[in-house]
């Protein structure tokens, strides 16, 4: 099995405080953690643990950061050979928690703002080479565009991770086999952002039908709909125990997902195999941590 994935990379630096500073104010006795992230990063480090051959795109800075990232793709087993260092710092989240969940964050892409549709070009033959592309959206538009129309020229499956969650242009529709958005996603890529009820089966069978392929949308605790030729399905969501961290469902999701489907499994039994994926991330602390291996999974979801 191999993918290909064009995606971000980041660190994220975490600080709990016991209430967030007024404008001027210093807080202190606070809780501290760097933690390397970004959904591309994330979904390729996730697929290499599952057993899949990964290539991944991505831009990061020359600084501690990125070599931090080149360990972790190293020891992960994630080619990133094609990786762009740039003059520019590696995107860096800062992210406040205040005692009750409650959460401030700001983002510097820095490098991100630097990948571009030459640099996918240069990956055409990876992504040609790929049984699926997964694609996510803290890059720029243009790197994304780039990244599905070299798919669908390829002949490669393409998988969209529409997160961050932005409209699409219109041209961008049909390069998609699999789109994957949340509830609250779906209504944003489809010009529908002021209506936060929408009906869950409404909007996955329009998001199937501006595709042309496949629609998978996700609904956390209830599972995910799924549209697709035959119309729409619901897979149950995995029952755990006890939720610890949720920050690496969505992506150990994804990436099960794309995993199956390079595999030869259809859509339906794939998104299976992702809820139990997605299940087993949310029992563990942390992003990294949390993405499961082959043997983490039930039995009742081998990937042959």
């Amino acid at each position: 099995m191999k993918i290909a994935v064009v995606g971000s990379y980041g660190v994220g630096l975490t600080m709990w405080v016991p209430r967030a500073p007024a404008p001027g104010e210093t807080v202190s006795d606070g809780a501290f953690r760097e933690e390397p992230g970004g959904k591309g990063s994330n979904q390729a480090v996730a697929a290499a643990r599952l057993g899949a051959e990964v290539s991944l795109l991505t831009a990061v800075g020359d600084d501690d950061f990125a070599r931090t990232a080149r360990r972790l793709w190293g020891a992960e087993g994630v080619d990133a050979t094609h990786v762009v260092t740039t003059d520019a710092h590696t995107m860096t989240g800062f992210i406040l928690v205040e005692p009750s969940g409650e959460n401030r964050i700001a983002i510097a892409p820095g490098a991100l703002n630097h990948l571009t549709a030459e640099h996918v070009e240069d990956f055409r033959e990876v992504i040609a080479a790929a049984d699926i592309l997964v694609v996510s959206m803290e890059i720029p538009e243009a790197v994304v565009l780039a990244a599905l129309r070299v798919g669908r020229e390829a002949g490669t499956a393409t998988l969209l991770n529409p997160a961050p969650a932005r409209p699409l242009p219109d041209d961008a529709w049909r390069l998609i086999d699999v789109i994957t958005p949340n509830q609250t996603e779906a209504p944003v890529l489809l010009g529908r952002a002021g209506e936060p009820d929408a009906d869950a089966e409404e909007l996955v069978a329009e998001l199937r039908d501006r595709t042309g392929g496949s629609a998978v949308l996700t609904l956390g605790g209830r599972g995910a709909l799924v549209a697709g030729p035959r119309g729409v399905t619901r897979v149950p969501a995995r029952p755990v125990d006890r939720v610890i961290d949720t920050t690496g469902a969505g992506d150990a999701f994804t990436a099960a997902l794309a995993v199956a489907l390079a595999s030869g499994r259809d859509v339906p039994s794939g998104v299976e195999f992702a809820a139990a994926a997605g299940a087993r991330a949310v029992t563990v602390a942390g992003v990294i941590p949390a993405l499961p291996t082959r043997d983490r999974l039930p039995d009742l979801f081998p990937i042959g």
